[in-house]
């Protein structure tokens, strides 16, 4: 088996993942090589749907595909999928992963059976009891990411301590912030608040403070204020949150669009504005966040929208990209190892 080298960059991909597959994931694919030459492909899924497209593509003529007919369906649940999906699409990508075929993967399909199979096939990164999913939202100043969105609806102080920990690498490393700020989200900016876990971290935070950079609580409100860089919380939370966020962002896009076509004047004056509402719509366009990381694992798992279009889908290849090319996994390995010992002393 050929040794992967950082000079050519393979990411697999599940090219049967997604609203519209395998279509969506080979235009991204495309767009990504042309922003990034030295990556390279191998894709999984069925040979007679993918190569006819990959043939549109010059610069998909040298990827890989192996093949196979079975693939994660939407509505399956992890539990049965574990037991009998060792050979769908999603399965062979991660098991490329986890034996060094490939430097990392990317899919739009099933969120639960992809971090399943990830569990199961990479597993958890010494030193981290439980992954966590992360992704980046915009914020009135750049983007803000967090994490954990729905892989872990119950988690205890020593999980979002190392969500923290994880959070902070992947905003230095993958955003190119030098020292991110790190929030805790709770219910109250004030230290007497919250549930006894979220304070406990809270206060294990604060004497790490020489590695991490914590900032203390941040509430719902202040998310999108850029006033941090990290935002963690529990699973269940941060669903909720990421969700309520892009509700309200589809609200507001909606509500301005249909407030526009309302009469002759106010689609005049949508003509003098159009400028400042191309801006907000590029700066808030969330193909442009697409690519949730499950960080924890000893491997890169991104996790691409399900109805994302190429433009889409070409952002989470990205996100793997940029985690492989600095070395994400080996600098979160040396800053947990940091941490830990670190904390250890002070306990």
């Amino acid at each position: 088996m050929q040794e992967l080298s950082l000079n050519k960059i393979k990411i697999s991909l599940d090219a049967m993942g997604g609203d519209n597959a395998p279509r969506v994931v080979i235009e991204g694919a495309s767009e990504a090589k042309t922003r990034y030459p030295d990556i390279t492909y191998t894709f999984f899924g069925d040979r007679k749907k993918i190569l006819p497209i990959i043939k549109s593509y010059n610069n998909l003529i040298d990827c890989e595909c192996i093949h196979t007919l079975k693939f994660v369906k939407g509505n399956d649940k992890p539990s049965n999928i574990i037991r009998r999906g060792g050979n769908t699409s999603m399965a062979l990508a991660i098991k490329a992963v986890r034996d060094k075929e490939a430097h990392a993967l990317v899919s739009a399909g099933n969120t639960g059976a992809l971090m399943a199979f990830s569990k199961l096939f990479l597993k958890t990164m010494s030193g981290i009891s439980r992954p966590a999913i992360a992704a980046c939202f915009p914020t009135q100043t750049g983007e803000v990411c967090m994490l954990d969105l729905g892989a872990n609806l119950e988690c205890d102080k020593n999980n979002l301590i190392q969500f923290a920990i994880m959070g902070q690498a992947f905003a230095n490393i993958v955003m190119g912030i030098k020292k991110p700020r790190v929030s805790l989200l709770n219910v109250g900016e004030e230290e007497i608040k919250g549930l006894d876990h979220i304070k406990e971290a809270s206060d294990l935070l604060f004497q790490l403070k020489n590695i991490i950079n914590y900032n203390g609580f941040i509430e719902g409100d202040k998310i999108t204020d850029g006033s941090s860089d990290v935002v963690v919380a529990d699973g269940f939370t941060g669903n909720v949150a990421l969700k309520t966020a892009e509700g309200t962002a589809n609200f507001l896009t909606n509500t301005l669009k249909n407030s526009f076509n309302k009469s002759f004047m106010s689609k005049l004056g949508y003509i003098f504005a159009k400028k400042a509402l191309e801006s907000f719509r590029v700066h808030m366009d969330p193909r442009k966040y697409n690519g949730a990381v499950f960080l924890g694992l000893n491997g890169i798992a991104v996790k691409s929208h399900g109805g994302t279009d190429s433009y889409g889908f070409a952002n989470a290849i990205g996100v793997a990209y940029d985690m492989v090319k600095y070395e994400f996994l080996n600098e979160l390995m040396q800053k947990t190892l940091k941490s830990t010992k670190y904390l250890e002393k002070k306990l």
